[in-house]
């Protein structure tokens, strides 16, 4: 393998790919990143055995090749070169040479047989995204996935692809985000599945604001295929959690007694400096609605008391609900839209918030001495 690449093209390349290796890994291969030059074009693959994730970068390549060396100490070589071409060649022991102006490094590497066979994905149902949809998608709902592994099933995100709709949901038990968007479906390409926190959030990095995103789904993995840029592109696949997603449908209030229109932004900073004022053991913010205010409250023994008042359009009767404040605070901090509704019945119900848009945020209330 010989080639030249832009010191840019090979960073973009590493960072797609690096977040994934761990540092203690039993296989040396999976601290590895394998380097595969050809077509005018460098591929940079790493995996953790769960998730794999290639880049493809520009480059212009003399001789094809593959080898595999540590991804860290690569990324940590060329990161501070100090020119902008870098010259990469391997040589007969699988190490890597790496010259750039008067700098000369050469890193150890292993044969390209001990890395990880690539995943192959049969049995293909396409359907092509938005990159920028399915990254607000993400945004929407990744905060409330559980990171309790005894509830393995909700350890990612439901996706589910039918009915001309695409759904994403995540819930830890105790609140639930969920996000659609209307899409052309083939009836052959409907599916639903369950895709990992790991591989959520490298493909939220990866996602871009323009372009589409092919995702090709298997019986037990996924694949997401997209351009970085207009030269570069990318594809993360994963394994996919298996079991059976809870029927989510049913923790959804089906009607609310008051629909209260709230200045999301207004609404976060009260929550932040309230919360503040809250504990470890007292770690709630009670909102009292009353006629045209929205008092908001923390009090915690050890900590001290917090209160505040919002101007806000309300005639029902006075009710007063304690929550969460991060997790009250989370859809706020994602949300675009200016102004929210908070859907409530009584003190012990749950509440839903909701936007303009098909979005919407079950939280439970907490109850209070």
């Amino acid at each position: 393998m010989k080639l030249t690449i832009a010191k840019e093209q090979i960073i973009n390349g590493l960072q797609a790919v690096q977040n994934i290796v761990g540092t203690r890994s039993t296989l040396p291969a999976l601290s590895n990143v394998l380097l595969r030059a050809g077509d005018s074009a460098l591929d940079l693959t790493a995996t953790d055995l769960d998730v794999t994730i290639s880049a493809r970068v520009e480059a212009g390549v003399q001789d094809a090749g593959v080898t595999t060396v540590p991804v860290k100490r690569l990324f940590g070589i060329v990161r501070e070169l100090p020119v902008q071409e870098i010259e990469i060649e391997s040589d007969d022991r699988h190490g890597l040479i790496v010259r750039a102006g008067g700098c000369y490094y050469r890193i150890h590497g292993l044969a390209p047989e001990e890395f990880p066979p690539l995943p192959q994905i049969a049995e293909d149902k396409r359907i092509l995204l938005p990159q920028s949809k399915v990254k607000s998608m993400l945004r929407k709902t990744s905060y409330a996935i559980s990171n309790d592994e005894a509830r393995y099933v909700l350890n990612g995100i439901f996706f589910s692809i039918k009915e001309h709709k695409v759904t994403m949901v995540a819930t830890d038990g105790r609140r639930l985000a969920l996000a659609e968007e209307d899409v052309d479906v083939p009836i052959n390409s409907q599916s639903e599945f369950i895709v990992p926190t790991k591989a959520i959030n490298e493909l939220s990095r990866l996602l871009q604001s323009t372009g589409d995103v092919e995702i090709r789904c298997g019986s037990n993995q996924v694949a997401f295929q997209l351009q970085m840029d207009q030269k570069n592109s990318a594809v993360l696949v994963t394994k996919l959690i298996e079991g059976n997603y809870p029927n989510f449908r049913q923790v959804i209030p089906a009607e609310s007694k008051e629909r209260i229109t709230l200045v999301r932004e207004e609404l976060l900073q009260s929550l932040k400096r309230a919360e503040i004022m809250t504990s470890d053991k007292a770690n709630s913010v009670k909102l009292t609605f009353g006629r045209n205010n929205l008092a908001i409250t923390a009090n915690s023994p050890d900590v001290g008391e917090a209160r505040e008042s919002l101007a806000i359009n309300y005639r029902g009767p006075e009710m007063a609900i304690a929550f969460n404040p991060g997790f009250m605070m989370d859809p706020l901090k994602v949300l675009e839209n200016d102004e929210v509704f908070l859907e409530v019945s009584d003190e012990l119900s749950p509440a839903v918030m909701k936007i303009n848009g098909p979005f919407l945020y079950v939280i439970m209330p907490m109850r209070t001495n």
